[in-house]
């Protein structure tokens, strides 16, 4: 601060995660936007919540704001396995270094910094925050919270992706100049509304938190509404007791996304760092990132109720310009380790009929079937891949990022077969009971089948000796040892060892997870099995191993 001749910050944004000056992190994005509209951001990566609280004040106070992330993750899930055992390494440390971070990390930065600093504005925002904006299940204190604003006493919440948000509210309180009262009128935020508030006559009113408490038929039924509203273009205000949340903005445009990638990133981590290795990064360092937003809309995911249900694609030319930078980085060898996305096949794809889309509620638009109006042109896709691999410092380009195999053509999938396969491809159809599909928003069995007889079939016409690698969950609402047994038999009789396998890990928002707590499907208000104890969990996931010794 001091050689840039700052006395002080705009914005303090302090981060869970190590500090990477990538377009894969949020941090760095966010730091990089507010640096463009003008102003002045430091930011503090994993500061110590332990201590003398020093990482807190080192920088002061900002002119306008303090802002939270937790990081590229929630910090449980970041913490601790689905049997809620702690993990030994965070990919998203330094050297892998475990207990960087607090378990619940927003709410733990948050009162830090509001004991600190009551009276400067706290804005809250990244993944954890998004997933917590309402009363939401937390699976590892097995209790249902209320929105993370009330228990972390910030002034405003940020969810989905909050480019757009933070400029604004930036602005409005740069206009205020020293009479910083955060606004409350800004999309895609959340707040707590104060007494005598004006809040939308349309507004959707959900059940108080407390009342969710008693009742987990109501938990449900708001579930349903949230999710629904949440998957419309053009949507409604939500109020759950005092806590707002104003509707998000419109998808961004090619244009605006592309400005966000253009911006002056580094493309690797901070020099402190030097001589340590981050895991998350080595993993994403040569890879890029094709589009935001998943219209697949998995039961237990957050994708799409983080970035949205739109696909929103960069330009071939801003990709181009991603990759001309990559290949200026020492340890270049070539070789792009991802061409991807959410899905890495969603790119460019959307409705043929905007105004459709306009009216559109549906979770997916491939579940329970393809919708009609979506385009399924794979032509800028395979325009994309075709015009890196020509270029003459790309020895190979690889797709890492999921797929959808229900969505694909023949010609998109023999050029992804044929050329962008380092070997092995990770699929995921999860599950092969088609009831716990259905559960899921996953593809029928017969679809993986399928795809499974097009990808051996394309090795052998193409010389190729590539494996598929299928990812299976056990223990996910609906799914009982009968369905596992299933799982077991196909399996077997497909000669697969799975490897990929998980047990079902209920984060917050999701549909899986609203299933797992009440036991009850929020669409159709009808019981649902769940797999809940130990014992009940073990015995399903033994299912994936019957090819060990002793397992049959």
């Amino acid at each position: 601060m001091t050689l840039r001749g700052w006395d002080e910050a705009d914005v303090i944004l302090f981060s869970g995660d190590a500090y990477i000056d990538h377009p894969s992190f949020g941090a760095a994005v966010i730091g990089r936007v507010l640096e463009a509209a003008g102003y002045k951001v430091a930011i503090v990566p994993q500061p110590d919540w332990r201590g003398d609280d020093r990482d807190f004040t080192k920088l002061g106070r900002p002119r306008l704001f303090f802002a939270i992330t937790a990081g590229s993750m929630d910090s449980m899930v970041n913490h601790y396995t689905a049997n809620k055992r702690l993990r030994h390494d965070d990919a998203y440390t330094p050297d892998g270094r475990a207990g960087m971070r607090p378990d619940y990390c927003t709410v733990t930065y948050s009162r830090i910094l509001k004991r600190l600093y009551p009276d400067v504005p706290l804005v809250i925002g990244g993944i954890e925050a998004s997933m917590r904006r309402l009363a939401h299940y937390d699976y590892w204190s097995d209790s249902l919270k209320p929105s993370i604003l009330v228990e972390s006493g910030a002034d405003l919440l940020i969810y989905g992706m909050g480019e757009q948000a933070i400029v604004e509210i930036a602005e409005k309180l740069k206009i205020q100049n020293l009479e910083l009262k955060i606004p409350h009128d800004i999309p895609q935020t959340a707040y707590q509304a104060e007494e005598g508030e004006v809040i939308p006559e349309d507004a959707i009113r959900l059940y108080g938190y407390e009342e969710e408490k008693k009742d987990k038929r109501k938990h449900a039924e708001d579930f349903r509404l949230i999710e629904t509203e949440s998957n419309k273009i053009v949507a409604k205000t939500i109020v759950q007791d005092r806590v707002v949340v104003n509707p998000p903005y419109r998808p961004m445009t090619t244009e605006e996304l592309d400005a966000i990638f253009d911006l002056p990133f580094q493309y690797k981590p901070h020099p402190k760092y030097r001589g340590k290795t981050i895991p998350a990064y080595e993993m994403i360092r040569f890879s890029v990132c094709l589009h935001r937003g998943c219209f697949g809309g998995c039961s237990f995911c957050t994708i799409s109720a983080h970035q949205g249900k739109q696909i929103v694609s960069r330009s071939k030319a801003s990709v181009m310009r991603q990759i001309d930078k990559l290949k200026d980085l020492e340890d270049w060898k070539g070789y792009l380790s991802d061409l991807g996305g959410p899905s890495a096949n969603m790119y460019g794809i959307g409705g043929r009929d905007k105004s459709l889309c306009e009216k559109c509620a549906r979770a997916s638009c491939l579940q329970p079937a393809i919708c009609r109006n979506l385009n399924q042109d794979f032509g800028p896709v395979l325009d994309i891949y075709r015009t890196v691999d020509s270029l003459p410092y790309v020895k190979k380009s690889f797709v890492g990022s999921g797929i959808r195999y229900d969505l694909m053509s023949e010609e998109y999938g023999r050029e992804l077969i044929t050329r962008h396969v380092s070997g092995r491809l990770k699929v995921a159809p999860e599950h092969v009971s088609d009831a716990v599909l259905k559960l899921m928003r996953k593809p029928g069995w017969h679809e993986y089948r399928r795809f499974t007889e097009f990808f051996h079939r394309v090795n052998k016409e193409s010389g190729l000796k590539q494996q598929l690698i299928p990812y299976f969950i056990s223990s996910h609402p609906g799914c009982t040892n009968r369905d596992m047994a299933a799982l077991a038999e196909e399996t077997k009789r497909m000669h697969y060892r799975p490897e990929q396998v998980q047990d079902f890990t209920p984060t917050p928002m999701t549909l899986s997870t609203t299933m797992y707590y009440t036991g009850l499907n929020p669409y159709t208000m009808e019981p649902v099995y769940v797999a809940r104890t130990k014992e009940e969990k073990r015995k399903q996931n033994s299912y994936f191993f019957w090819w060990k010794e002793g397992k049959g």
